[in-house]
């Protein structure tokens, strides 16, 4: 008798021939042209350039709320919406009735997402208020618990990786940490000494271009170098 192994999915990421731009009063501006790049499972990377670059932008492109102008994002695996992001909330909906509907929309049971977001987040009865209400603290919490909440094979961060206060903070981060264990990460930072602690490799985006680094430091470096 014998047994047939089944293929497992490759959750790699593979950027194609990536292009995006937008007009502007003094003709079209190209953020990045071109970008290929093969990023295996698990790896940890660095989007680097200036403010205007288009580091968000790549990150919404990943996340699929944005659509390039050109090329293509190929992956098998789960791709997060940036960490912390909490612009996609309905607003006249309920903590409660948000994680629900993220849950049905990613496939996970419902009652556990909003055990695990209520407990997580520690928002308590406040899961019950519309978002509407929330401070911008508390939309924080509810969107990084729900992040938290799924078992994504890549997460994007753009700048936050934590919030609330100090005892917060350090439990949202090892929860951060026990997830990249197994996951990817692909995370844009202004601080050099949060992305040398989080990430392996980069991608420098300048004047439309895109460089792929092995190593954090030279890319470091190099978008010191241009910077100065």
């Amino acid at each position: 008798m014998s047994c047939l192994a089944v293929a497992q999915p490759d959750v790699g990421i593979e950027i194609s021939d990536l292009s995006k731009g937008f007009p502007t009063p003094v003709g079209w501006k190209s953020l990045f042209s071109g970008l290929t790049v093969a990023l295996p499972a698990g790896a940890r990377i660095a989007l680097l350039g200036a403010n205007g670059a288009g580091k968000s932008t790549l990150l919404a492109i990943l996340a699929g709320t944005i659509r390039p102008d050109r090329g293509q994002v190929r992956t098998g695996g789960r791709i997060s919406w940036p960490l912390g992001f909490s612009g996609g909330f309905a607003s006249d909906l309920t903590g409660l009735q948000n994680a629900r509907f993220v849950a049905r929309i990613h496939g996970a049971d419902t009652d556990s997402m909003v055990d695990f977001v209520t407990e997580f987040s520690e928002l308590g009865s406040d899961m019950r208020l519309p978002v509407r209400a929330y401070s911008a603290g508390m939309r924080a919490r509810l969107a990084f618990g729900l992040s938290m909440a799924l078992d994504f094979d890549w997460y994007l961060v753009d700048e936050i990786i934590a919030v609330g206060d100090q005892r917060f903070r350090a439990r949202a981060e090892a929860m951060f940490r026990e997830r990249l264990a197994r996951s990817g990460l692909i995370m844009v930072s202004h601080a050099p000494a949060i992305l040398r602690q989080y990430c392996h490799g980069a991608i420098l985006l300048h004047r439309g271009r895109a460089e792929v680094f092995d190593d954090i430091e030279p890319a470091l470096a190099r978008q010191s170098a241009l910077a100065g």
